[in-house]
């Protein structure tokens, strides 16, 4: 299936402003909002890599007591790190994370690097992270996509039979990549997962009251087939 046609400017206004002022007033409190050090968000994402949010935090602030900085981190023993981890799981992403602060002290400086590839190279850095590193510590205006940002994206511009043929990631990152804005990158960024996460969720999304509503493909179509009541 050839790539959906990209919202036109009005659309993607209207969608930033909308998602931005619901942030405003639901935005989550979390811990790694409230730093742009490199190697924290570093340590937030890959810990919230298949891993809930309430489970993150109380380990987030235990690992960076434990190790504050790359340099610390690098010169520790894979299996410390792998212990303090616990019971995270996904044993594999502590030790990614080790091996990424010993090649960035090594070949950085112990400065995470803000280019794309760079950060890709790294075992455990894939599209996702690397955007997040370039967007949340960097401020870069680039896109992001994780479930929650595919999920909300795909319903709102494409609707049920539409996302249910698309086939790889491309298409999803070029909608992303065509709605984020080039300022206020990082607020939008993080307003499109808190959405994702608390409200346009996966089985119960919050649809009666949702700011997308009169725009959103995905409540037309339910709405319409439903004959003007959306069935979710």
């Amino acid at each position: 299936m050839p790539s959906p046609a990209l919202p036109d400017r009005r659309s993607r206004i209207r969608f930033r402003r909308r998602l931005l002022a619901w942030y405003g007033r639901h935005r989550r409190d979390l811990p790694w909002r409230r730093t742009a050090d490199p190697y924290h968000v570093l340590v937030s994402e890959i810990m919230l890599q298949q891993t809930q949010v309430e489970r993150v935090m109380p380990k987030y602030h235990e690992f960076l007591a434990r190790y504050p900085t790359l340099e610390a981190l690098a010169a520790s023993a894979p299996e410390e790190v792998k212990r303090l981890w616990y019971p995270l799981g996904y044993n594999v992403r502590p030790l990614n994370l080790h091996r990424i602060a010993r090649e960035t002290v090594a070949s950085y400086g112990g400065r995470l690097p803000d280019d794309e590839s760079a950060l890709r190279a790294m075992r455990g850095i894939g599209r996702y992270t690397a955007g997040a590193l370039r967007c949340f510590a960097y401020g870069r205006a680039v896109p992001i996509v994780d479930t929650n940002v595919r999920r909300v994206l795909g319903r709102v511009f494409l609707g049920p039979r539409r996302l249910a043929r698309l086939r790889g990631q491309k298409a999803i990152w070029d909608l992303a990549g065509a709605l984020v804005p080039p300022r206020k990158a990082y607020d939008y960024n993080q307003a499109l997962m808190d959405f994702g996460a608390t409200w346009c969720t996966p089985r119960t999304p919050r649809c009666h009251p949702c700011p997308m509503r009169s725009t959103c493909a995905t409540y037309r179509a339910l709405h319409s087939a439903s004959g003007g009541r959306a069935r979710r």
